[in-house]
């Protein structure tokens, strides 16, 4: 079952969703993305499959800091290392979709090329370890949370410069939550 909240009532809707994909080369023939983040509310787009958008964005809104930018691999995390997904819904889907929608320009976003090793921290838990290894023979190199965290502040980082100028658009047409902000 998935874990619960402290205080569902605290809802905070400017959250950010990032999570990593298929690589794939935007048409300007810019840097290969393989990252994103978007704005929580993308999630309520009726494009992104649902109900499973919607239940994730609930899950998101609840008891977050103003402009926390959540990786997918943390709600995870909090969902049991993954075993309460079932009850919210397939991110997998949810995360094709929402790049199947941000490929048309239907929602904005900010596309990251994210190193192999920043890729794999924002892919696990915020406790978790990634080992390299080496060229020189058994020697490994060891990141965990706090390398992870200072991915997290860089994207932050590139992201308050973003919305300084304009905030990401969720799309339009969008779903009401499941639990509005009172």
């Amino acid at each position: 079952m998935a874990k619960a909240r402290s205080d569902d009532s605290v809802r905070t809707t400017d959250v950010y969703l990032l999570f990593a994909h298929e690589p794939y080369c935007p048409d300007d023939g810019a840097q290969e993305i393989n990252a994103t983040v978007v704005a929580v509310a993308s999630l309520l787009y009726r494009q992104v499959r649902q109900p499973d958008g919607a239940r994730i964005h609930d899950r998101l809104t609840q008891a977050r800091a103003p402009g926390e930018i959540v990786p997918l691999a943390t709600l995870t995390h909090e969902l049991g290392g993954g075993t309460g997904w079932p009850y919210v819904g397939d991110w997998e889907k949810v995360t094709t979709g929402l790049v199947r929608l941000i490929r048309a320009g239907e929602c904005d976003a900010l596309g990251l090329g994210l190193s192999e090793i920043a890729r794999a921290l924002v892919c696990t838990g915020p406790n978790s370890h990634v080992g390299t290894l080496e060229t020189a023979p058994g020697q490994t190199l060891t990141y965990g949370p706090k390398e992870r965290a200072a991915v997290l502040a860089e994207i932050g980082t590139y992201l308050a410069c973003l919305v300084a100028e304009q905030d990401l658009w969720p799309g339009g047409n969008l779903l009401t939550p499941l639990f509005p902000q009172a």
